[in-house]
């Protein structure tokens, strides 16, 4: 039974509405008169404080991330209001004690650039207006990340700053002796390891061109171009409309860095397809919601988190090295889904779209030009030009590339507005990453980084898989409330430290709890893009939720796989070993695919679905005896499909559904 009846494509205020239901950084006001030009203007004169600095160097750091910081907080207080439940129809007066905050946010934005000197005289000693200065920049920076990202992160922030100052008071290993809270602000915003630590560096320098870079694409009708070369390239083939979700939500996530909002646009579109063709919603909703979740691991764009990990890391790691080492997990991600989804297709009987519903081929592969920004961003993220200046490149191109058409063609406004766009989606970044430094600083104060992860090492028994088992719960429940920057600083802080201590090198274990960082997003009972995707589809959210973590099996799977055997990550490794290994991890997909769905070319028994995952275990892990033994069993699985399936009146009682 289909649910054709309910198929329908969602209005624009509708979208918004979703976005802004599930999403914190959407729920922005509709300024309109001076204040609406007041903060337009802002705006436009953080993207082009961020492009000064990107073609005429940054200024000193902490000049360069208290000024990024004070356009950020100032912007964030009059265009998110405090309570959204008051939010009037259609605009938002802004209440007196926001004009304030913003004006205050100023005055922290401006106080370092005025008073360098006598702040790097000091020493470190506070007088009374810098204790004041810090101590407004840390409220603010607080009330700023629950305005925009959330209550929960807001909270943990909270939670390590009591840590830091009463840890006389915690038990056993945990105790510290404590910091003064004069201390604690000055470390905070008087030194380069609290708020204007690593995590800012990285927004007030790489992460806000990525940002721009993505904004100037959309304006260049990319967005729009990702769905029509979907529909193009797998409209026609079983089950096509999920397919083109897949499709269409891995290429949106090299432009776009929230899950949520990758959901809400593109599966606006897509979603009512697959209902339409005969998917059930609550499916449509979980391979709209697991495919979007996903495009923070595609390269060659990964999230915001991604460029932390190179600060983060160090020892000379590189964003390509980052770039390169995701590529095979996420594909394989992308695959099981791909896989998944043509199975189920199969299981219903459901086809491909019709000729003349598909676009003419002709045209879509016309505009295939627009691509080229995004293919220049990876030769030039491979070259040896600083990624600074690779994103700045890119987005020139971006423009230029936009002359090839009339349609797309940029004028002078639409360059203002893609600046404009891109500050905006800037300011919850910013404000994550502020608040992230709050807790990187407490750790590092504290020691507390080495103290949990001994007490995670000692908790497992000093056993690897149980540590790693640890740290994907703290990662998954971290994630239902943190956005993907503000949960990767935190782990990679507190537990990827423990991976470290047994043996697993960084890039392998900063990448582990990176993905269940992001995979936080489609996991119940708290799954953000999946109960987007729910309200798209008119679905049950934690049933969606659950069909999408069954989708995304892949990614609770392969993050194992690579800290056991980093040849997934391509480390040191050869081609041809990489190519082996995509094989067999691809082969053992398949497998895991038919498994979950309960279906290959016939319906599977439930014994045959355990022995396909097993064999699909065997197959993903980059070991050769188990490659051998898995392609062995996997061989004799297809045959017998093969052979049940086309006697259909013989097929044995092992060929009922479970």
């Amino acid at each position: 039974m289909t649910d054709k009846e309910e198929v329908k494509y969602l209005t624009e205020e509708e979208q918004q509405a979703l976005l802004e239901k599930y999403d914190p950084e959407a729920g922005t006001r509709k300024l309109t008169g001076y204040l609406g030009y007041i903060v337009f203007f802002g705006l436009l004169a953080f993207s082009l404080f961020q492009l000064y600095t990107a073609v005429f160097g940054v200024f000193t750091a902490q000049i360069q991330r208290t000024v990024h910081l004070g356009f950020a907080l100032s912007l964030i207080f009059l265009l998110f209001p405090a309570n959204k439940k008051k939010k009037q129809k259609g605009k938002l007066q802004v209440a007196w004690y926001d004009v304030l905050l913003a004006i205050l946010s100023i005055g922290v934005g401006a106080y370092w650039p005025i008073f360098f000197q006598d702040l790097v005289m000091s020493v470190g000693r506070l007088d009374t207006l810098d204790f004041v200065v810090g101590l407004l920049a840390i409220i603010l920076v607080l009330e700023a990340t629950r305005r925009t990202v959330g209550l929960p992160i807001m909270v943990i922030a909270i939670v390590f700053l009591l840590y830091g100052i009463f840890g006389q008071y915690m038990p056993g290993f945990l105790s510290h002796r404590g910091l003064s809270l004069e201390r604690t602000v000055q470390t905070m915003f008087f030194t380069t390891e609290g708020i204007l630590g690593t995590p800012l560096a990285v927004s007030s320098t790489f992460i806000f061109l990525f940002l721009l870079f993505g904004s100037f694409l959309i304006r260049t009708g990319v967005g729009q171009y990702f769905n029509d070369l979907s529909i193009a390239i797998a409209g026609r083939s079983i089950g096509g409309p999920a397919k083109v979700a897949i499709f269409s939500s891995a290429l949106q996530g090299t432009i776009s860095g929230s899950s949520v909002a990758n959901v809400v646009t593109s599966g606006a579109f897509t979603i009512p397809m697959m209902k339409n063709l005969g998917y059930n919603k609550n499916f449509a909703g979980a391979v709209e919601a697991s495919a979007s979740t996903g495009g923070q691991l595609m390269p060659p764009i990964m999230g915001a988190a991604a460029f932390l990990m190179v600060e983060f890391i160090g020892n000379g790691i590189t964003y390509w090295d980052i770039a390169k080492a995701a590529v095979i997990p996420a594909v394989l991600y992308f695959a099981g889904i791909w896989i998944m989804t043509h199975f189920e297709a199969k299981r219903l009987g459901l086809r491909g779209l019709t000729k003349e519903e598909m676009p003419s081929r002709r045209e879509v592969f016309g505009k295939i030009y627009l691509l080229i920004p995004i293919i220049a961003i990876v030769v030039l993220l491979m070259s040896n030009i600083t990624v600074t200046h690779a994103a700045l490149y890119s987005i020139l191109i971006s423009i230029v590339v936009g002359f090839i058409n009339k349609a797309t063609r940029m004028k002078w406004m639409d360059i203002i507005y893609a600046l404009v766009d891109g500050a905006r989606t800037a300011l919850g970044v910013a404000a994550a990453t502020a608040a992230a430094g709050i807790i990187v600083g407490i750790v590092t104060k504290t020691g507390l980084g080495l103290k949990l992860a001994n007490g995670l090492v000692d908790l497992a028994g000093g056993l690897l898989i149980p540590t790693l088992m640890l740290t994907m719960l703290a990662a998954l429940v971290l994630g239902m409330g943190s956005p993907t920057t503000a949960n990767y600083v935190i782990t990679s802080t507190i537990a990827a430290p423990a991976m470290i201590l047994l043996g697993v090198a960084d890039l392998p274990a900063h990448l582990f709890v990176f993905y269940f960082g992001i995979i936080a997003d489609i996991t119940p009972p708290v799954a953000l893009a999946a109960f987007a995707a729910a309200g798209v589809s008119g679905g049950e959210p934690i049933r969606t939720g659950i069909i999408s973590s069954k989708l995304a099996i892949a990614a609770f799977i392969i993050p194992y796989m690579f800290v056991l055997s980093p040849e997934l990550l391509m480390i040191d490794t050869t081609w041809t070993e990489v190519i082996w290994v995509v094989f067999t991890a691809m082969t053992g997909m398949i497998a895991i695919g038919a498994g979950v769905i309960g279906f290959w070319m016939r319906k599977m028994h439930w014994l045959e679905r355990i022995i396909s995952g097993i064999v699909g275990l065997l197959l993903i892990y980059p070991e050769r005896v188990s490659d051998i033994t898995g392609l062995i069993m996997f061989v004799v699985l297809l045959a017998l499909q093969y052979v049940w399936k086309r006697d259909k009146d013989s097929t044995p009682k092992l060929s009922a559904q479970a």
